[in-house]
């Protein structure tokens, strides 16, 4: 009765969703303000449905229901209990059904929370987010039933993909879904804006927190997914261009030219037009992010449907939302006033340069990324990797990271060269004496790229905390510290990423028990290969004796893992992280002549990349904490001033 419970429950929230929009249509056509008083209770209602269908999925794979379709294909009883519940959004219908399960609650806590719009905005708001979440609903209940059973009831399930079966499944997939669903708001509200005609400051305050929300969850999404891939697949790398990685990277863009865009409209009233224009571009990303994985149309560990007509559904809903957002704008537009004024040298240019730069590594990734797939269509099939993006976006997004380090140092409105130019000094002579010192030690050895990555990320760093110098740091409001910590984090990660590839030693050997292989300053004994087991795998191991410099070994244990249900052969790297960078250590096949393959990566500095990834977001944490105390506090104190 679980399934059935669970499906009712899908289909009342459908249902909710339907009379929320049309209690928002008849209210704002037909000025009856009664109706519009019913929207917010029915909002909440549908996200606690939706809520509790998704509970219905979770406890059925927890109880390993074989007689759920989705149960039997993508779960095992001998499953450790983890798998069994990440395993629910381990597939295309749970993954949806957890999308529209975020959306619902976050609709609820639009309908509750919200009271900075005006009212008519706000219900237009949430008729905008019901006609979203409608599309979802139908494409659940027509195309993607999650509670359909199977009669007989499978004996046992085919299992989770062994790639999947990793605690990152607990974690990536809910925070990039987080992500997409606070786009999906930030959409809503610039809809509803662009009815009502309230595109100004007011509007920008009250969807910041959604923007700013959203892109945290995506910044620690994809920093998990690329550590995830980093050590499970068994490459070395930690970012590879797949598609479906470029696919979660595009929303994330548009999303941080959004958030800038959208600060700027709060507390200056200029980019009205624009920050509308980059809400419907963040959440077209994130549409099209989602027909990518779930149309069939890509074969990825990450690509759940296989079924193009699930395809074709999705992208008739990428159509109508799209299309009917950008008609909507170009019909609007024209009331959209024009913000206030500011001049060339300003901090508001430096944003919108920013976001121009953003919005031009965005288009070049796309094309990168829908390039093949177009082409393939005709019969030609084409591949766009890693030296594209890396030739084309890289040099774009190295002039980004100057922008960034310039744009805090200039004032709001306007500004002066002159009284610039010595704000810029320190990180110039940093970037300076970086450049000549890099240039001694490593001419010739390391890439232009990698050159100019390090330089800038130097100077990117001392510049991110010039905002702090002669001030107060204990009155520094909290959002203040937020900028300065997430472009510090940018710095970091860039230094990550030109350090990685400068200086990454590889060596690949054939070694039999005994063997001794050297990387970079490393030595590496191999002691012994053992078979071992798991709670539902086997694997050979190998036991690797690890030193450098004379200190003390440590043993490493690389595996090559089989797992039985369903039959997958899986490579786990033994890493091991020093301050200075990550060894990473893959154990291969056996050869003929009874030696084991052996692949060693030392990656000098990899780590900052996932540290600068985790300051990105905390800095976004403390800029959302403290802009939202400062609301609270002058509500507060107009409250205490009123009274």
């Amino acid at each position: 009765m679980i399934a059935e419970a669970g499906l009712a429950a899908l289909w009342l929230a459908a249902a909710l969703a339907l009379l929320q929009l049309m209690l928002v249509g008849i209210g704002l056509a037909g000025q009856r303000s009664e109706l519009l008083g019913a929207v917010r209770p029915v909002a909440v209602a549908q996200g606690l449905l939706v809520a509790a269908a998704f509970i219905s999925l979770i406890t059925l794979f927890m109880r390993s229901d074989m007689s759920v379709v989705l149960v039997a294909t993508n779960s095992h009883s001998m499953k450790p209990w983890l798998y069994k519940f990440a395993g629910t959004w381990g597939n295309h219908e749970g993954s949806m059904l957890l999308w529209v399960a975020v959306m619902g609650a976050a609709g609820a806590a639009v309908a509750l929370f919200e009271r900075a719009l005006r009212r008519d905005t706000h219900m237009a708001t949430l008729g905008g987010q019901a006609a979203i979440s409608l599309g979802f609903y139908a494409f659940l209940l027509f195309a993607s039933n999650p509670f359909a059973r199977v009669n007989p009831a499978a004996a046992d399930g085919q299992g989770l993909n062994p790639l999947l079966q990793d605690p990152g499944l607990a974690f990536h997939p809910p925070t990039l879904y987080l992500g997409y669903v606070g786009l999906s708001v930030a959409f809503s509200f610039a809809v509803g804006a662009l009815l009502t005609r309230q595109v100004d400051a007011a509007f920008a305050r009250a969807m910041r927190p959604w923007v700013l929300a959203a892109w945290i969850f995506l910044t620690l999404g994809i920093t998990a997914g690329s550590y995830w891939a980093y050590y499970e697949l068994g490459w070395g790398g930690w970012w590879f261009w797949d598609p479906v990685e470029n696919a979660s990277l595009m929303p994330w863009l548009a999303a941080t030219a959004l958030l800038h865009s959208v600060t700027v409209l709060a507390t200056r009233d200029a980019l009205r037009a624009w920050t509308v224009m980059l809400a419907v571009i963040a959440f077209s990303m994130s549409m099209v992010g989602t027909f990518l994985v779930r149309s069939g149309i890509l074969t990825s560990v990450h690509a759940f449907a296989v079924d193009p007509e699930r395809g074709t559904f999705i992208l008739v809903l990428l159509g109508l939302y799209i299309g009917g957002a950008l008609a909507l704008f170009g019909w609007r537009v024209g009331a959209v006033r024009e913000g206030a004024p500011f001049e060339l040298v300003s901090r508001e240019t430096m944003l919108v340069v920013n976001n121009l730069l953003l919005s031009v590594i965005l288009g070049l990734v796309l094309i990168g990324t829908l390039y093949p797939l177009m082409t393939e269509a005709f019969g030609y099939k084409v591949s766009v990797g890693a030296p594209y993006f890396d030739r084309i976006a890289g040099p774009i997004a190295l002039i980004l990271m100057i922008v960034m380090a310039v744009g805090p140092l200039t004032r709001w409105r306007r500004d002066r060269l002159a009284d610039v130019s010595p704000r810029l000094a320190v990180p110039a002579v940093i970037a300076l004496v970086a450049a000549a010192t890099l240039a001694t030690i490593a001419w010739g050895r390391i890439g232009v790229l990698p050159f100019l990555g390090l330089t800038i990320a130097l100077a990117v760093g001392a510049a991110s905390v010039a905002p702090l110098w002669k001030r107060n740091l204990r009155r520094t409001p909290l959002f203040t510290w937020g900028m300065v910590i997430a472009h510090l984090g940018c710095a970091v990660s860039l230094a990550g990423m030109a350090c990685d590839s400068a200086f990454t030693v590889e060596r690949l050997a054939a070694v039999r028990p005994g063997d001794i292989v050297e990387a970079a300053d490393w030595k590496l004994r191999l002691i012994q290969i053992a078979p071992v087991a798991g709670d539902n795998w086997t694997a050979l191991q190998a036991d690797i004796e690890v030193s450098r410099g004379g200190g003390s070994p440590v043993i490493l244990h690389p595996q090559s893992r089989f797992f039985a249900s369903p039959p997958t052969t899986t490579t786990e790297a033994a890493l091991f992280t020093r301050w200075n960078g990550q060894l990473y250590v893959v154990l291969g096949q056996e050869g003929n002549d009874g030696r084991w393959q052996l692949r060693v990566w030392w990656k000098p500095f990899v780590t900052l990349i996932w540290f600068g990834g985790a300051l990105i977001a905390l800095g976004g944490l403390l800029a959302l904490l403290g802009r939202e105390r400062r609301g609270w506090l002058l509500k507060w104190r107009a409250r205490a001033i009123a009274a």
